[in-house]
């Protein structure tokens, strides 16, 4: 088995009901081993030579309302290679715990304050755990905006002493996946890259743009000039806004028409605003060769 040498954040916020980790490493496809999470749960990374099964299980008794240091407890407990695993776990009231084991590979440790548990195994210094919970505190936005803040805080500290490699983000909500199915809300992977975790960022970014809806702030209205400048560019890419000038219902449905073959259909309005990183988007498409 190889060590799973990582640095993690987990965390919850009661408040929107969501919770989630962020995790890097020199380790190909990180995401597919440490981060775990259940809506109106918790979550729990587990790394260092990782022992796969403290997430489910991890969940299962969280579930069942054990706290997190006793989760880790009974965890630990029935596990021969105790002393060879990290692990993280934060609940949906606040409990947070971190557990190294003394054979992990240094610098090894973690730091908890209520809803947040900070870990990291094979580290430069100590500087990355203690960087990214400050820069979790200090963060605003969700919780992924602020999970992502603290995996940068941590990767520009040092982070894993052995180089760069994958970087992951799990933040779960009550019907918070595609369609309202289940509760997987973000969940991005960057599986082998030589910058993970800036590379991890602006997968965020794409992923805002396709599955958030614009807040209102970000919507303009639709005057003649833009009016016209939009049914330019529908023709320019192929698709037909009808005679005239007017944002009428002709030229609403061609850009409808476009929104929707880019994906972009969550951010479209029915009130004739349209949203500015549509805008941006639509622009820059036009720009392509």
């Amino acid at each position: 088995m190889k060590d799973l040498r990582t640095f993690s954040i987990v965390a919850a916020d009661p408040a929107t009901g969501e919770c989630g980790v962020a995790v890097a490493s020199k380790f190909l496809s990180v995401g597919a081993v440490v981060p775990w999470a259940r809506a109106g749960v918790g979550a729990v990374a587990t790394q260092s030579f990782a022992n796969t099964g403290y997430g489910p299980q991890g969940l299962d008794l969280l579930a069942d309302g054990l706290e997190p240091d006793t989760v880790i407890q009974r965890l630990t407990s029935t596990d021969a290679d105790k002393d060879k695993r990290q692990v993280g776990i934060v609940d949906m009231h606040g409990g947070s715990a971190t557990y190294s084991g003394t054979a992990c590979f240094p610098w090894f440790g973690g730091r908890t304050v209520k809803g947040v548990a900070v870990q990291g195994n094979i580290l430069v210094s100590e500087k990355t755990v203690d960087d990214m919970l400050e820069a979790f505190r200090r963060s605003g936005g969700t919780l992924a905006v602020r999970l992502l803040s603290a995996l940068a805080a941590g990767d520009r500290a040092g982070g894993d002493s052995r180089g760069k490699q994958s970087a992951a983000i799990l933040v779960v909500k009550p019907e918070g996946g595609y369609g309202g199915f289940n509760d997987r809300y973000v969940d991005l992977r960057v599986d082998d890259h030589a910058s993970p975790v800036a590379e991890l960022q602006r997968v965020y970014e794409l992923w805002r743009l396709y599955f958030e809806k614009p807040p209102d702030d970000q919507l303009v209205a639709v005057d003649a000039g833009l009016a016209t400048e939009l049914r330019e560019g529908l023709r320019r890419l192929g698709y037909d806004p009808g005679p005239g000038t007017a944002w009428d219902g002709q030229a609403r449905a061609a850009f409808t028409a476009y929104s929707e073959k880019e994906n972009l259909e969550e951010r479209l309005r029915a009130d004739g605003r349209t949203d500015r990183q549509v805008l941006a988007y639509f622009r820059a498409h036009l720009k392509r060769p």
